[in-house]
């Protein structure tokens, strides 16, 4: 296991900090951190929201979350005591920025300290914050802004957003922060690209016959059925986070691990794709929208039950035909899908390489499979290399695939960090290589709504499916005429 470092002082001030982010993730992830000795006794953790509370009881609103959120075993009293003595709670509404006073006086005679400002608020706060800060003279020269996904709702509000943080923070001082980026597996697949010669020659046309990336979950849209339906699954989840594991598969080897060369690269991919025009939408996208079902056993209501009316055109399903226009990939098809309420809660990358040119074991005697990389992002991160090979025995000449299977935990022998806790130290570190750049996200949002243009001129509607399936049928379907199947097909 890598050295824990511990990180300069600083003040960590979390704006929404009563929020669900706040309470399920950061403060989980930070106490992660400062259990493992990687905080300096005087940084602090400043929680800022627009509602008056009182220290004590935001502390015990904190202790309840972690309780919540971490295993039985984690959570230590004496941990517990010495993380609170960190944690102080401001009232600081993000339109009054005259009575941000408390914040003010807390982070007065501190100005040389590291100050990141975290924003795990809805994005139409987020130009008012950063001009709060301003207002109030509280960004120093070591200031930084995270700004969390979504970063607006199309390309028109994601620049108003970038430039009114921009008025007050520069750009090397912003970071767009994408959990994706900090899983181990995501970041492995850097590793496994760059530093092995095995697979780099092999990574192209002629040698890859698609790529799949799926992003599935069990869960339903729950209590964020009112946000979730003004957005649906394209702009929640491949706007971001599908996009970025793309450029990361897709992407020509950086000149060097430095943060601008890793995303000069990506930017390449981005500008590559192919516009899903309006004449190919109803071919090469899919929207669904889950109805009743079953998990695990357990009914489940629809989406339209959960929103309490049934003519919704938000997608809670979406998949992709994606082709990128350039050397490497052409005519190497990327498949991407992600849903609501899907068979099993996965996220994995598939690259399928081509069959042998020449196969010595003719197909109605042997079940010969393509070989398949998968790189596991959860729920048990790690990479599977797909082979073939002959079953022991005597009794004839049987071929069955077989895995080589690596399983970060088993092997390293130790939990690995959620992904919030590996960005939040990039961020304390002011490291902004795990982070999106604003020309990303801008690119990336003017893929997209071409994409919502064409739906919304074609009127495609999103087909109904079952929850604890795997999505509409139609699915399956952008696969099966290419003669490909999703994996796995269970």
């Amino acid at each position: 296991m890598a050295k824990l470092i511990p990180v300069e002082v600083f003040d960590l001030v979390i704006f929404g900090g009563t929020g669900d982010l706040a309470m399920r993730k950061l403060m989980p992830a930070l106490y992660h951190r400062h259990r493992d000795g990687q905080f300096i006794d005087d940084s602090r953790i400043i929680a800022a929201s627009r509602g008056a509370i009182a220290r004590d009881e935001y502390l015990a609103n904190v202790k309840s979350a972690l309780q919540r959120n971490l295993a039985a075993e984690e959570f230590q009293e004496d941990i517990w005591r010495s993380f609170s003595d960190r944690i102080f709670y401001v009232q600081a509404d993000a339109f009054e920025h005259n009575n941000w006073q408390a914040l003010s006086s807390l982070l007065e005679g501190h100005e040389e300290r590291t100050r990141v400002n975290y924003l795990a608020t809805s994005p139409k706060l987020f130009g008012p914050i950063a001009k709060g800060l301003k207002t109030n003279r509280l960004v120093t020269g070591s200031s930084r802004i995270v700004l969390e996904k979504p970063l607006g709702h199309d390309l028109d509000s994601a620049k108003k957003i970038n430039d009114a943080v921009a008025d007050c923070f520069s750009e090397d001082r912003i970071f767009r922060i994408d959990h994706y980026l900090g899983k181990e597996t995501v970041q492995n697949l850097l590793a496994l690209r760059f530093a092995n010669s095995l697979f780099e020659p092999l990574w192209r046309r002629g040698a890859i016959d698609h790529v799949q990336i799926t992003v599935a979950e069990d869960l339903g849209v729950g209590g964020r059925v009112e946000y979730y339906d003004h957005v649906g699954a394209l702009r929640d989840m491949v706007q971001n986070h599908i996009l970025q594991l793309v450029c990361l598969v897709a992407m020509e080897a950086p000149s060097s691990l430095e943060h601008g060369a890793v995303r000069d690269e990506k930017m390449k991919v981005l500008r590559a794709l192919r516009p899903i025009a309006l004449e190919d939408v109803l071919r090469n996208t899919v929207r669904g929208q889950y109805a009743a079902g079953a998990i695990d056993g357990a009914t489940v209501v629809g989406y339209a039950d959960e929103l309490g009316h049934d003519t919704s055109n938000a997608e809670t399903f979406v998949a992709l035909k994606l082709e990128i226009d350039n050397w490497r990939w052409s005519n190497v098809p990327f498949y991407l899908r992600t849903g609501k309420r899907l068979r099993s809660k996965h996220s994995e990358i598939v690259v399928e390489f081509q069959d042998v040119p020449h196969s010595i074991f003719p197909q109605q005697e042997f079940n010969v499979s393509p070989n398949r990389l998968t790189m596991r992002l959860q729920p048990d991160e790690g990479v599977k290399l797909s082979l073939m090979a002959k079953e022991p025995g005597p009794g004839g000449f049987e071929l069955r695939p077989v895995a080589l299977d690596l399983s970060f935990e088993e092997t390293f022998g130790i939990r690995y960090p959620d992904a919030y806790e590996r960005l939040l130290m990039e961020v304390l570190r002011g490291n902004p290589a795990l982070f999106m750049r604003r020309d990303e996200v801008e690119l990336a949002w003017h893929w997209i709504d071409s994409i919502v243009a064409g739906w919304e001129s074609s009127r495609q509607k999103p087909q109904s499916y079952v929850a604890g399936s795997w999505g509409p049928s139609a699915s399956d379907s952008l696969l099966d005429r290419d003669g490909r199947a999703w994996y796995p097909d269970n």
